[in-house]
């Protein structure tokens, strides 16, 4: 894939000639954020020396299978494992009841109104409630012989009904999935301000419609994956698993086993994508754990692709019924939906069930000026796999309805789509924005974003261009897409109200040590987003080191107090102040050594590439000088000096920080396939201070290539008895490289408040693409009078609409 690049502002770049002596007014500060460095983590990655948790080899470790449910709601009435306990090299088989006394089930908890916590179990205890859902776990000396044992189970059920459809769990006399909650709701919600129903009957336009995105798949690269490694001497358990946030499995693990964290460690090694799906606590890292526990021996697991796709935490699944008005001049007044999210069986921790659903109604009023508004949420139980975090998190629907509803006004008014957005987004002058959900947006580029983006494209040229393939028949359409989300968020703003968990602040520690070599650890845990390199970029410029002396650990609980992930697109926002902040005081640190070495005030020092200088001269002492003077010598300093050159910092922001962009999309409909085919997309955005421009391009263009599967291709569909009907790569279809285009991305750097300056911005091509390209489809079909409002728009969709119209048409010449 390429791409075309450019920056709306650009920055001076310094470089640092380390031989030659400083002077007071020009030493030269290497700048390494904002620079284009090669990520250092990809070596190893590519070459295939990176270790991801399947590659981990304890002495004699037992393998885990599972037996999982074929049903979708059902009583267990009988499981019958005798048989399967003879089978060769079967050392253990456990359902339920056999480890009912070795944990605590694991709550979601929340003090969010009208919402009820389901309880996480490691197997699922009295009933099954999707299809996938382990049932019994077979513990043997290979995993193939752990699966030959799985035949040897029976199971009895009895059915209790399968609830498909979210409608259909809210229905009259529809089974309930937890008898204790007595309903299927496991979240409502409503968000209000001003009177949009009366604002919507006194518009001067009204338009509005139903709108749906269908489940999705993550589907990371790498499947699911645990290793407990047993250590008999101290009776602990590390557990290496395929998370993002492994400071939250710890804790949540620790608390459910009743281990104290000197005897839970948590790491996640190298990880193979996430999108979300491996941010929650699964019962499979619970199960491997307790199973570690009893029967004293390191245990592993691995999902292949079907378990994967089937018992993952899974995307989207939200219809909105919303309506938008707007006065003559084209200014959107008032803003009214109803959103039923389908949250599949279970709530999930820590995010709850709310996590989706919830968000939807709070972004849908998006980056607009929108005068009243009431977006009502409700999230309902079904017989499948639970939602949890995925890449956008309810901002892909909610902008995909709210863009829809802003190109529906367009067209009801007769102004241009690209008009429309700028008589309606928030402006400079007018942050902090406070939109009608209560989010507040600060200062962020909503305008520049747009007027870059339309420029990139050459937006008027492209209007032209549409005209003239329109006088040739051809199905030839342009969309547009602007956004917010929030990036970053402080202790102020939870993910969700009330969870027993602090997601508002991060954790940096940085340590010089004996040799002069500098480590830098945070809680913040990769799954392939370059932190290796970004974060020390920020620490060299901070610190006063050269970028390839920084080595980053990151994704292991036991290197700082307390950590908690990446998700949400905090690590650059969170983990990179707490960067900021820990290497200046460091910096003090070796400021005040290095005084005493070069006998000069602290204050006439400048740390730059290693070294600490003394202004105005050519004396200087490195920073292995400074290690060894503070831990070896012990002469040169006297006693009161010699502070460890370590600092640690938790950082948060409070309110964290708004992010922003616009894409627009060229599409042509062949008219015989009806295949939709991106002829161009482009993407300016605003991530504050870019930290490194080419992993914000990758960034950019892998995020996209997810929105490009979730408006023409990904669809997780379930039939009316809960059976998944698309759970291989044969029926779920994802982009290839075919149908990913080349992207002009442009960046609008506007510093933000915080730390750093920096935005987060790792969800946004899944939020902005899904739904340019619906409008861009829209565009392409209003000649013959088609509009979207489902996602994907497969080309059976595509089909089935172009044939409605057809009868529509002939009905009227018929007329």
């Amino acid at each position: 894939m390429t791409t075309g690049s450019g920056r709306v502002c650009a920055r001076d770049q310094k470089a640092m000639n380390s031989d030659r002596p400083a002077g007071p007014s020009d030493v030269l500060r290497p700048r390494n954020v904002g620079a284009p460095i090669k990520r250092t983590e990809d070596p190893r990655l590519l070459t295939g020396n990176g270790e991801y948790t399947a590659d981990r080899k304890p002495d004699r470790p037992l393998h885990l299978a599972f037996l999982r449910s074929g049903q979708p709601h059902a009583r267990i009435t009988r499981i019958d494992a005798a048989a399967a306990r003879e089978a060769p090299g079967v050392v253990a088989v456990l359902a339920a009841e056999d480890i009912a006394d070795d944990f605590k089930p694991v709550i979601p908890f929340s003090r969010m109104p009208n919402y009820y916590a389901t309880p996480i179990m490691p197997l699922a205890s009295g009933k099954v409630r999707y299809v996938g859902e382990a049932v019994v776990a077979v513990i043997a000396t290979s995993r193939y012989l752990a699966e030959d044992a799985l035949e040897l189970i029976d199971v009895e059920y009895e059915p209790l009904g399968a609830i498909s459809r979210a409608e259909s769990a809210v229905a009259d006399g529809a089974p309930l999935l937890h008898e204790a909650a007595g309903t299927n709701v496991l979240i409502a919600r409503e968000f209000k301000k001003g009177d949009a129903a009366a604002d919507l009957k006194t518009a001067a336009v009204r338009v509005g419609g139903r709108f749906e995105m269908t489940r999705k798949a993550p589907l990371a690269m790498e499947p699911r994956s645990y290793t407990a490694e047993y250590d008999k001497r101290r009776e602990a358990i590390t557990l290496y698993t395929s998370s993002n946030i492994p400071g939250i499995v710890r804790d949540a693990v620790s608390e459910s086993l009743g281990l104290p964290g000197h005897r839970l460690r948590v790491v996640a090694p190298d990880v193979g994508g996430s999108f979300g799906s491996k941010g929650s606590l699964y019962p499979e890292e619970l199960l491997i754990c307790i199973v570690a526990g009893k029967l004293r021996r390191s245990v592993k697991w691995t999902a292949d692709r079907l378990e994967d796709v089937s018992s993952s935490s899974q995307a989207f699944a939200e219809i909105v019924d919303a309506q938008m008005g707007f006065d003559e001049n084209g200014v959107a007044t008032s803003l009214k939906a109803d959103v039923i999210g389908d949250v599949g069986a279970f709530s999930i921790y820590p995010w709850t069930c709310g996590l989706e659903p919830v968000q939807v109604v709070s972004f849908l009023p998006g980056p607009y000026k929108i005068g009243s508004y009431r977006g009502a949420v409700r999230g309902v139980a079904t017989c499948k796999p639970p939602t949890g975090p995925y890449r956008g998190v309810g901002r892909p629907i909610a902008t995909f309805v709210a863009e829809r509803l802003m190109d529906l006004g367009a067209k009801a008014l007769g102004i241009d789509p690209l008009e429309i957005r700028r008589r309606n987004l928030v402006r400079a002058e007018e942050f902090p924005y406070r939109i009608a959900s209560g989010i507040i947006w600060d200062k962020t580029g909503f305008i520049e974003c747009l007027e870059a983006a339309a420029e990139a494209a050459g937006y008027d040229h492209l209007r032209q261009e549409q005209a003239e393939a329109r006088k040739q028949g051809r199905l030839f359409g342009i969309g547009i897409a602007s956004y917010a989300e929030l990036t970053g968020i402080g202790s102020r703003i939870a993910v969700a109200p009330g969870m027993p968990i602090n997601t508002g602040s991060e954790t940096a520690k940085i340590t010089i040590d004996s040799t002069g070599a500098i480590t830098a650890a945070f809680g913040v845990a990769s799954h392939g987003q370059g932190l290796e390199t970004t974060l020390a970029q920020i620490v060299a410029d901070d610190l006063g080191a050269r970028f390839e002396d920084v080595r980053v650990i990151q994704g292991d609980s036991d290197e700082v107090p307390m950590s908690t992930g990446t998700y949400a697109s905090r690590s650059a926002v969170l983990g990179g102040g707490a960067a900021k902040h820990a290497s200046k005081h460091l910096q003090e640190k070796i400021k005040r050594v290095a005084s005493h070495l070069l006998e000069a005030n602290a204050d006439d020092i400048e740390v730059t590439e290693g070294k600490a200088i003394v202004l105005g001269t050519d004396r200087m002492v490195t920073f292995k000088q400074i290690a060894k003077a503070v831990y070896s010598d012990m002469k040169t300093l006297p006693v009161d000096a010699r502070d460890e050159l370590s600092a640690t910092y938790t950082y948060d922001p409070i309110n964290g920080t708004t992010a922003a962009a616009t894409h627009i999309a060229v599409v042509e409909v062949d008219p015989a396939t009806c295949f939709v085919r991106i002829l161009k997309f482009v993407v300016a955005e605003d991530c504050g201070r870019i930290i490194n421009p080419m992993i914000v391009d990758g960034q950019v263009h892998g995020g996209v290539a997810q929105g490009i599967g979730a408006a023409l291709l990904e669809e997780l569909i379930y039939d009316e008895d809960a059976q998944l009907l698309t759970a291989s790569l044969v029926d779920y279809v994802i982009p290839s490289a075919p149908e990913v285009p080349v992207m002009n991305v442009v960046h609008v750097e506007s510093e933000s408040a915080v730390a750093g300056g920096f935005r987060g911005m790792g969800e946004g091509g899944t939020i902005g693409a899904p739904a340019a390209i619906a409008n861009a489809i829209a565009d392409a079909l209003s000649p013959l009078d088609i509009d979207i409002s489902i996602l994907p728009m497969t080309p059976e969709r595509v089909f089935q609409l172009m044939e409605k119209a057809k009868l529509k048409s002939k009905g009227k010449a018929d007329e």
